[in-house]
């Protein structure tokens, strides 16, 4: 599932998804419509906004700590415009992996986006290299 505010890269994200054979069970835009979606279908993995609506500040962020707290075994792919150091940790904190942290210029980077996703849906991690 992926939840992203902005329209034109959630359906790029989701086109691209589908052409390498991951089915997008669901998209959303907001924190707590990624909530809802998450308990409905317990998706493998959930690639997430940091800010996401209605506040744009950690919204995101928050919203994919609590799923990964009410379902601990979905995989966490986090997209961040900036390098924001207390949110990655705050993801890798337990220790447990399938959890992911990028910015999103990366998703230009096509095989390696891919390779990043596929790395924590199967329970690695992926921390972009700037962090």
């Amino acid at each position: 599932m992926i939840a992203e505010d902005l329209a034109l890269l959630r359906e790029g994200l989701v086109a691209l998804l589908r052409e390498h054979d991951f089915e997008v069970v669901a998209q959303v835009d907001d924190a707590p419509g990624m909530l809802r979606v998450i308990a409905g279908h317990k998706p493998d993995l959930a690639i997430v906004d940091v800010r996401l609506p209605p506040g744009y500040s950690d919204e995101g962020i928050r919203a994919a700590l609590e799923a990964r707290r009410r379902q601990p075994t979905l995989a966490l792919l986090v997209l961040s415009q900036y390098v924001e150091p207390t949110y990655a940790g705050e993801l890798i904190a337990d220790g447990a992996g399938g959890i992911g942290y990028l910015l999103k210029e990366r998703v230009g980077d096509v095989r390696a986006f891919l390779d990043a996703v596929k790395r924590v849906a199967e329970g690695g991690t992926a921390l972009d290299r700037r962090w």
